[in-house]
C-alpha cells in the first residue's frame, strides 16, 4: 500500500492560541484515561452481541479509531510524523484530551451509529474533565478534522465488500465445513483484498506452505492435536485444559486489554499512549489482512476434517478417528493455515517489546471466556507463546499453523515499527517522552 498523508490548515481566528498552561499532574494521569477509555469503549462495542458488521473484522475499527487519535494528539504534540493526516498551524496549547476524544467520537459515530446515545455521553463526560476555554475548543476542532479525513481516507478500502463466494475442495488436505456447526461459507473471504493500513500489500510476509500429509513434521503435529486437543483428552494435563479455554475469545481484545495495563503501569502521557495504541493496533489490523490472504491462497484442512479422514491422507502414521471434535466443540470458519492467535499474539508482543523492552516483569491478564480466572506472566514473549499454543489444547489448531502465525505476526510487527510513526529529529527532548517507554 502506498500511504498518502492529507495535509490541512486548521484555520483559526487570529494568531496562534497559546491558552492556559495544562496542569502537570492533569497531563499524564487524566491524559491516559482519555485514550485508555476510548479503548475500553470500543472494547465494550465489539462484544456487544450483533454491534460489529459480520463481514467487518474489527481489527479494522481499532485501528481507524486509534490511528485517528494519534494523529489528532500528534498535531497538536508535534514530536513524531503523522499516520494518516497531517495538520498545520495547530497551537502547541490545544488539549491533546480534548482532541483525542474529539476524535475518537466522531470516528465510533459512523462507525457504530446506534450507539449515538452511549457515545454522545461518554464525550460530554470526558470533556467535562477538561477545563472550559480556547485550548479545549481548538483540541475538539483537530480532534474532528482529523477524524473525518481519516474515515474519508479509508472509505474505499475494501472493508465493506460483499464477501467472495467460496468453493470447497474435495482433495486430502483441502478446507471443508467443520462439524458440528458445519458453516456454509468460511468468514472475511474479502479481507486478503482490503487495503492494508502499512504494509505494501497483503502478500508482503505470506509464509511459505503448511507441512506435506506425508512429511514427518505433519505426522508430528497431526498426532499431537489429535491427542491433546480432543474433548475430555485423557492426555492433556488440567493445565493445558485450562489455557485451551482461557483464550478461546476474540484475541485482538485479549491484547488490548494487555496494553492497557502496560499504559497505566507507565504513567504514560497523552502523546505516548495515543502511539502506543496506534502502533498495537495498525499492526494487529494488518496481520489479520495479512494471516487472511495466506488463509485463502493455502485453504488447509482444520484439525477436525484431517483426523477424522486421515484414512485418506496417504500417511500412514496418522490414523482416522471418525467421532473426533475438538475441547472447543465448533471450529472457527476459516482455513487452518497460520493461526490467527498466534500471528496477533506474535505481534502484540513484538510491538509492546519494541516499546517498553524485555526486562521482566509480574502481568495478571483474564480472559473474555472465563470469569474469574487469572493467568500471570513476566513478559509479552511468554503470554505469546501460551495464547498460541492454546490452539493446539484447545484442538482448533496444528502446531504448525501457530509457528507459521508466529512469523507472520513478527514480520508484519517488524515492518510497522521500522517505518511507521517515527520520532521528528530534534522534537524530543523530554525523558519522558522517550520511544522506549
Amino acid at each position: 500500500m502506498l500511504r498518502l498523508c492529507m495535509s490541512l490548515a486548521l484555520l483559526c481566528a487570529g494568531p496562534l492560541v497559546f491558552g492556559l498552561a495544562w496542569p502537570a499532574s492533569d497531563s499524564i494521569s487524566s491524559s491516559v484515561d482519555q485514550v485508555v477509555q476510548w479503548n475500553k469503549i470500543l472494547l465494550t462495542i465489539v462484544r456487544t452481541p450483533g454491534a460489529q458488521p459480520a463481514t467487518v473484522h474489527a481489527t479494522h475499527s481499532f485501528a481507524i479509531l486509534h490511528g485517528a487519535i494519534y494523529d489528532a494528539v500528534n498535531a497538536i504534540d508535534a514530536t513524531h510524523e503523522p499516520f494518516l493526516v497531517r495538520l498545520e498551524h495547530v497551537s502547541p496549547r490545544a488539549s491533546q484530551e480534548a482532541a483525542a476524544s474529539s476524535a475518537a467520537h466522531e470516528v465510533l459515530l459512523a462507525l457504530y451509529p446506534t450507539f449515538q446515545s452511549q457515545l454522545d455521553a461518554q464525550l460530554e463526560q470526558s470533556l467535562a474533565q477538561i477545563p472550559d476555554g480556547r485550548d479545549k475548543t481548538l483540541g475538539i476542532d483537530v480532534g474532528k478534522a482529523v477524524a473525518q479525513a481519516t474515515l474519508i481516507m479509508r472509505m474505499d478500502d475494501g472493508s465493506a465488500a460483499t464477501p467472495v463466494p467460496y468453493v470447497f475442495g474435495n482433495a486430502p488436505g483441502d478446507y471443508q465445513p467443520t462439524p458440528p456447526n458445519f458453516p456454509k461459507q468460511p468468514a472475511f473471504t474479502h479481507w486478503p483484498r482490503v487495503e492494508p493500513f502499512v504494509l505494501k500489500r497483503a502478500s508482503q510476509f505470506r509464509p511459505g506452505p503448511p507441512p506435506a500429509l506425508t512429511s514427518a513434521e505433519y505426522t508430528k503435529v497431526f498426532n499431537e492435536v489429535e491427542s491433546l486437543g480432543i474433548g475430555n483428552s485423557p492426555t492433556a494435563t488440567p493445565e493445558q485444559v485450562l489455557i485451551g479455554q482461557f483464550w478461546n475469545g476474540a484475541i485482538q481484545n485479549y491484547w488490548n486489554e494487555i496494553t492497557q495495563t502496560v499504559a497505566q503501569a507507565h504513567h504514560l502521557g497523552t502523546a505516548q499512549s495515543a502511539r502506543v495504541f496506534a502502533l498495537l493496533n495498525l499492526t494487529l489490523a494488518d496481520e489479520v489482512i495479512a494471516f487472511y490472504d495466506a488463509k485463502y491462497t493455502y485453504n488447509f484442512w482444520r484439525p477436525v476434517t484431517a483426523i477424522r479422514a486421515a484414512d485418506t491422507d496417504g500417511n500412514p502414521q496418522t490414523g482416522a478417528d471418525p467421532n473426533w471434535l475438538p475441547r472447543a466443540v465448533n471450529t472457527a470458519t476459516d482455513p487452518s493455515y497460520p493461526g490467527a492467535h498466534a500471528t496477533i499474539s506474535a505481534g502484540g508482543a513484538f510491538v509492546l517489546n519494541a516499546l517498553f523492552g524485555k526486562r521482566p516483569f509480574h502481568l495478571d491478564v483474564t480472559s473474555e471466556v472465563s470469569p474469574g480466572v487469572v493467568r500471570s506472566f513476566d513478559s509479552f514473549a511468554a503470554v505469546e507463546k501460551e495464547a498460541s499454543v492454546s490452539r493446539v489444547y484447545a484442538g482448533q489448531h496444528f502446531r504448525s499453523d501457530e509457528d507459521a502465525g508466529e512469523r507472520l505476526g513478527r514480520a508484519v510487527a517488524d515492518f510497522v515499527v521500522d517505518n511507521l510513526l517515527k520520532q521528528v529529529h530534534g522534537r524530543d527532548d523530554r525523558p519522558e517522552e522517550r520511544d522506549d517507554y
